[in-house]
């Protein structure tokens, strides 16, 4: 199974583009994951955030193909790492490849969230984009540990 994280933002700093490839690297063969950077759409000629996530979504969901598709919301479910373990399972049993969609600054549009298959949260806080890329590269490395029995995660 393919892992995309589709993310909408682009020029992210060094240490992101570091931290993401360790954990890129890191990920079998069967399991592979990949970064799709989905530029930004331009708030200019007066846009306002609807108009600006319908033009992102459009282009989030060229890049989601038929992929399991994962939404990043802050009003979505938010899981211990051992179920996000469960669910990468889960998925891996599905037989199709799975999309995690990170909004750009305006956030997802709204028709998006209702076609993802699962809405996820990962904090109440709001979180800097750059750093939800690390966070998600690591946790899904993570939970695959978890399903290979690694002594990475210690619970």
């Amino acid at each position: 199974m393919k892992l995309r994280i589709i993310s909408v933002g682009h020029k992210m700093p060094s240490w992101v583009e570091a931290a993401c490839a360790e954990y890129t690297k890191r990920m079998p063969r069967e399991l592979t994951l990949e970064i799709i950077e989905i530029k930004p759409d331009k708030r200019a000629d007066g846009k306002n955030s609807a108009v600006v996530q319908e033009a992102e979504a459009k282009r989030i969901l060229d890049a989601v193909g038929k992929d399991f598709l994962i939404a990043c919301d802050e009003r979505g479910q938010e899981v211990t790492t051992l179920q996000l373990a469960e669910k990468m399972q889960h998925l891996q049993t599905l037989g199709r490849d799975t999309s995690i969609v990170i909004g750009g600054a305006d956030g997802l549009h709204p028709e998006l969230k209702k076609q993802a298959d699962w809405l996820w949260g990962l904090s109440k806080l709001t979180l800097p984009h750059a750093f939800v890329r690390v966070l998600l590269c690591e946790q899904l490395y993570r939970a695959h540990t978890v399903i290979q029995g690694h002594p990475y995660h210690r619970e």
